[in-house]
Parts: structure tokens; sequence; C-alpha cells
């Protein structure tokens, strides 16, 4: 199956070190692989109602989706407070923070140079999913 160009096919394990890598000074006793790991299993958990989405933009900054990062968006879960979504509101399709409080549920930008996000009272609201993980692309092979 290919979604937005992205292969996402047949599992392909990738070997991961036994353990995690200090981000201050190496131990060089860690330079060995003891198992692989397949990343659509460790994204993924409902396959079925799981898409990728590419992110464009920079209203996520502050819940670490970036420009160009892969979201992995599950349409099976339900969404919790502070959780980022992916709403259409009156057919613009856009990352949001949700929270609820009570019986009212607010969508908002992750970063403090965007205005406040205010919902019109008629606004048609669908959320397509929840933001499960993603994968943020630095540097591939030249």
């Amino acid at each position: 199956m290919q979604v937005s160009g992205i292969d996402i096919g047949l599992p392909r394990p990738i070997p991961i070190l036994a353990k995690a890598v200090r981000a201050g000074f190496p131990s060089p006793a860690d330079d060995f692989v003891e198992e692989e790991i397949d990343l659509q299993r460790l994204l993924i958990a409902n396959r079925p109602a799981t898409f990728l989405v590419r992110v464009a933009g920079d209203s996520m900054v502050l819940a670490r989706l970036f420009d160009g990062d892969l979201a992995v968006v599950d349409r099976s879960l339900t969404p919790r407070n502070g959780d980022v979504v992916v709403v259409d509101i009156d057919g613009e399709r856009s990352f949001k923070v949700w929270r609820r409080q009570g019986p009212r549920v607010t969508l908002s930008f992750a970063n403090p140079r965007f205005p406040e996000f205010r919902l019109s009272p008629d606004a048609v609201v669908e959320v397509w999913g929840v933001v499960s993980g993603s994968v943020n692309p630095r540097r591939r092979g030249e």
C-alpha cells in the first residue's frame, strides 16, 4: 500500500542497538546490535485505521511536529486532552491540539507565534484522527 508516495507494505526490520545512545559522552561498549525492530509495529497499533500525513508549516512545533515530518494518525483513537488531532474545519484540514473542558472542546495551535485559534459558532468540524507518533526525517543518503 502507498500513502502519499510512502510504501507501507511488508514489514522491513531495521537493526537496533542493544542500549540507548547517550546524548553526551559515548561508551565504547555499546557498539553492537542485539536485535532488530520493525518500525511499523513500533509506530502503528491499528494498521487498518492508521495513515501517514506529511506536516506542512510550523503551527505544531511545541507538539514536536515540524515541517516535513510524517505524522502517524490513528483514526480509531478518541482524542484526549492535549492530543494533537487532524481535523477538517469547514473543509480545511489541519493539525490542532485538542482540549476538553467539561462539555466545551477547544482546538489550538502549538506555536506561541500564532494568534489564538477561535472556531466560529457555525463551524463544521470533523476529527479525522489522533496523532500517535511521528517520523522526523533529517538526512538521507547523498
